[in-house]
């Protein structure tokens, strides 16, 4: 199984309307995304520094509630210092309680709102919940 294969398996396990191998694929051709995985799920981050955005985050169903998204999110937020970010952003659907306690748990503010960006499986419009996470400068060394 490629590494896309595995992604989009969990991304569908995780989300009403998982991503293909080949959108994976077509993503991961681009340098300025990276996965961040661990044992129970991956992150997936474009990064343009300063800034960088929080694409997608996918947790296997049975690690949820755990601390699992919790690791992940803090090893993402590693990667994303590490690479010179200064301000991630991610947007977030409004009703998924779960990643918006998450999200702000970790520092995040809502700085804005997308009307009706999401649509459910049974058609309802669920608004996207724009985020950021100011980022220390990372020092030169110099």
């Amino acid at each position: 199984m490629t590494l896309s294969e595995l992604l989009a398996a969990l991304h569908a396990a995780s989300f009403e309307r998982g991503w293909s191998a080949h959108e994976f694929d077509t993503l991961l051709a681009n340098p300025a995304y990276r996965v961040v995985t661990s044992d129970t799920g991956f992150a997936l981050l474009q990064i343009i520094p300063p800034e960088a955005e929080l694409i997608t985050i996918s947790i296997l169903p049975a690690a949820r509630g755990k601390g699992a998204g919790r690791d992940l999110l803090s090893r993402t937020i590693t990667e994303a210092e590490q690479a010179g970010v200064t301000q991630l952003f991610l947007d977030v659907d409004a009703t998924n309680t779960a990643a918006l306690t998450l999200y702000r748990s970790a520092g995040f503010a809502e700085v804005g709102r997308r009307k009706g960006y999401y649509a459910h499986e049974d058609a309802s419009p669920a608004d996207a919940i724009q985020m950021v996470l100011s980022l220390p400068a990372q020092s030169s060394g110099k």
